[in-house]
């Protein structure tokens, strides 16, 4: 019989947020056209492949978000990975204040939601599923067009700072 280890529920948020900072994640823009309102937009850190087939990715958003009600309710969202040079974009997209779009250049996507050009890569998705899970909802999407620019590097976030990669192989 397997031992079952209990978690401290105590555990504090800052020591956690701390101790998993130290894990790289890359920096993704989310895109969507909200219904009647027009386009919404979220930066994230929390964006994975979930499955080849069907393929599947996911993002994490808090449950405070303010822009994820209104990209779930486009039903589809386009993820956009930003390079390392795009760090006003991801500044730009990450605050609470101002018109987000306002005099920016996009196209839209398959699925109709802004893509905006420059990007390391973009995965266009519809909604395919949402979970509860904690603070936060895991959002999976189907996706139905992708791509990617060779040669360019991804914006990437550790200890609460952003940088690039060095590959040293």
């Amino acid at each position: 019989m397997d031992a079952i280890v209990r978690v401290d529920p105590n555990i504090d948020p800052a020591r956690f947020r701390r101790t998993l900072g130290h894990y790289p994640t890359g920096v993704c823009l989310i895109t969507a056209i909200e219904p009647d309102v027009g386009p919404a937009a979220m930066v994230v850190g929390s964006f994975t492949s979930v499955s080849l087939d069907p393929p599947l990715v996911a993002f994490f958003p808090d449950r405070s978000s303010t822009s994820w009600p209104r990209i779930q309710r486009a039903g589809r969202f386009c993820v956009h990975v930003l390079g390392v040079d795009q760090l006003g974009l991801c500044q730009r997209f990450a605050s609470k204040t101002g018109e987000k779009f306002a005099g920016l250049d996009y196209r839209l996507s398959t699925g109709g939601s802004p893509m905006i050009d420059g990007v390391v890569a973009w995965v266009d998705c519809e909604i395919d599923a949402v979970h509860e899970a904690g603070d936060h909802f895991i959002v999976v999407g189907r996706v139905i067009e992708l791509d990617m620019v060779e040669g360019s590097e991804p914006l990437l976030f550790l200890r609460g700072a952003y940088g690039g990669f060095a590959a040293t192989l």
